[in-house]
């Protein structure tokens, strides 16, 4: 094809209509796509959000539906002067301007005050480490009570002047009173001293007793019986000691 022919072409209206027709799709797929994109993304809104701190669960999300926000509980907690399924926080604060179609997070108070398991701290760990322990744990605490014991050890939880036990679920609205050692002896525990037994005069130096009996054999109607300070023969005759002699 020679170069006049090609240049030649672009004389026909048919090429230059299709060039128009081109250049105008294009057109308006860019416009088309910047508007379309603003309406999706909600280009230039913002609406300011509403308080629906201390409301119920059910006016708080009627309020945010008609701004066009979107509700979702994410938590619970607990307040003893609020009612149950009241809004305690969420997530955007009142008055912060955001795109409609968003979602706010509600935190609504619990119907019931949240318990705590008790953990292993009596006749476990003295007084110091007991408080640290429990305040970490959000539990309210009193002032020590002190029973005769060792200083500072832990004996005892009392709740509501019931002792209780490890594992025991408290109320984190109920108040935790520590029995710890004042470092003194109880008065009902005594102390008995035993005085030593000694042996008597007549045993022996160990102890043993003598057991030796006096046993006297027959006695002959003829003979006078013998004096234990005169022994007698064994032939059975009898001798008489001699009386002293005169001087």
């Amino acid at each position: 094809m020679k170069s006049s022919e090609f240049f030649g072409k672009f004389k026909s209206s048919y090429v230059w209509l299709n060039i128009l027709a081109m250049g105008i799709v294009i057109v308006l797929a860019i416009v088309g796509m910047r508007y379309g994109l603003n309406i999706y993304t909600h280009h230039g809104e913002s609406i300011a959000v509403p308080n629906v701190k201390h409301k119920s669960f059910q006016e708080a999300e009627r309020i945010l539906t008609n701004f066009g926000f979107r509700v979702v509980v994410s938590d619970t907690g607990y307040v003893k002067s609020l009612p149950p399924n009241y809004v305690l926080e969420q997530s955007i604060q009142p008055g912060e301007k955001i795109k409609s179609d968003r979602t706010i997070y509600l935190t609504i108070n619990a119907s019931k005050s949240p318990t705590i398991s008790l953990p292993d701290i009596i006749d476990n760990s003295s007084l110091r480490e007991a408080m640290a322990k429990l305040s970490a744990m959000g539990f309210k605490l009193g002032l020590p009570q002190y029973i005769p014991g060792e200083k500072e050890w832990v004996y005892g939880i009392l709740v509501n002047g019931k002792h209780v036990s490890m594992g025991d679920k408290i109320s984190i609205e109920d108040t935790l009173i520590i029995q710890a050692g004042n470092g003194m002896r109880d008065e009902s525990d005594s102390v008995s001293y035993v005085d030593p037994v000694y042996p008597e005069n007549n045993s022996s130096s160990n102890g043993d007793v003598d057991g030796f009996e006096e046993v006297t054999g027959p006695v002959d109607e003829h003979s006078s019986p013998v004096s234990p300070s005169q022994p007698s023969k064994t032939d059975g005759t009898q001798k008489t000691a001699p009386s002293n002699p005169q001087k």
